[in-house]
């Protein structure tokens, strides 16, 4: 009925033309998303962190396939409260298979934490995630279970190091290797705002290193104070020493170069860890290999 119309207009008025190769040409309208779908049974989603994943700030979509058929995963978005937006795919567009009776780690990027004002909702990690299982394609959102338990202590650890930057921020900013049997030296600089008060503890150990006789309570105590007014960068030389010398420790190293470091904070103790960043971590990790007397760790 509307091409007739539209026949008779030009018979009369031919500017009705215009009209109907208007109407012809129109954009067609808009494919519809994919409808909400389950998960095929036996499908398991959680959320990890691995070793490797710490500096990096990334976690692990953990897809386990107990059902008897494959199944390909497409876009992946983690929501959660604790965090300002979505963590998505590290590499993004990639497509991952799962086989039936497999499973598969997906790596996604974690956003900044919401910190102030406190995140509203409930805490818990949601996946939502495109897949095809035999030939059906959907979109399902499932609530994830956080079986390490990472996902607190990691907001509040940065949580707290967004807190202590009001008042001062930290960085492992030198590194001075020593011969082998001494102690090299990790350069800390702490730089105040000078608009907030806390106090530096401490360093503590990790699995790689230690600070030798200097180590108290498994930690090098610094004890430095922030207060505001204070802008003036303190330099601490911080003295480690490779607390293990099994090749293994140093080419297979995930958080050996990954400090906690204790914190007052509005008198309320506290940790953050500080990374000593990618060149300073090959510097150290070169230096451990030699002092210990095998190849460098690659």
């Amino acid at each position: 009925m509307f091409l007739r119309s539209c026949a008779v207009a030009v018979a009369v008025v031919g500017l009705a033309l215009v009209g109907c190769a208007a109407a012809d040409t129109r954009d067609p309208p808009a494919s519809p998303a994919p409808a909400a779908a389950a998960l095929p049974a036996g499908v398991r989603v959680e959320i990890i962190q691995l070793r490797a994943d710490v500096a990096l700030r990334q976690a692990q979509v953990h897809v386990v396939n107990g059902g008897d058929t494959d199944l390909q995963i497409g876009e992946v978005a983690v929501d959660d409260s604790r965090f300002t937006a979505p963590a998505t795919r590290v590499l993004a567009g990639r497509t991952s298979t799962v086989p039936a009776g497999g499973e598969v780690d997906i790596r996604v990027q974690l956003p900044d934490v919401a910190c102030s004002p406190p995140a509203a909702g409930s805490a818990e990690p949601t996946v939502e995630l495109t897949f095809l299982a035999d030939g059906a394609e959907g979109t399902a959102r499932v609530v994830a279970a956080d079986p390490l338990g990472f996902l607190a202590p990691l907001h509040e650890r940065e949580c707290r190091a967004s807190a202590l930057a009001e008042a001062a921020t930290l960085a492992f900013t030198g590194f001075t290797p020593a011969p082998p049997g001494q102690p090299a030296t990790l350069h800390l600089t702490i730089t105040p705002t000078g608009r907030g008060e806390a106090t530096v503890v401490a360093v503590q150990a990790t699995n790689l290193l230690d600070f030798g006789p200097a180590t108290v309570d498994g930690a090098f105590p610094l004890d430095v104070p922030v207060t505001p007014g204070d802008t003036e960068p303190v330099v601490v030389d911080v003295p480690i020493l490779p607390s293990r010398c099994d090749p293994h420790a140093v080419q297979e190293d995930k958080r050996g170069t990954i400090f906690d470091v204790r914190l007052s904070l509005g008198g309320e103790p506290g940790e953050i860890e500080l990374f000593v960043g990618e060149a300073l971590r090959g510097d150290i990790l070169t230096w451990v290999s030699g002092w210990c007397g095998f190849a460098g760790a690659g």
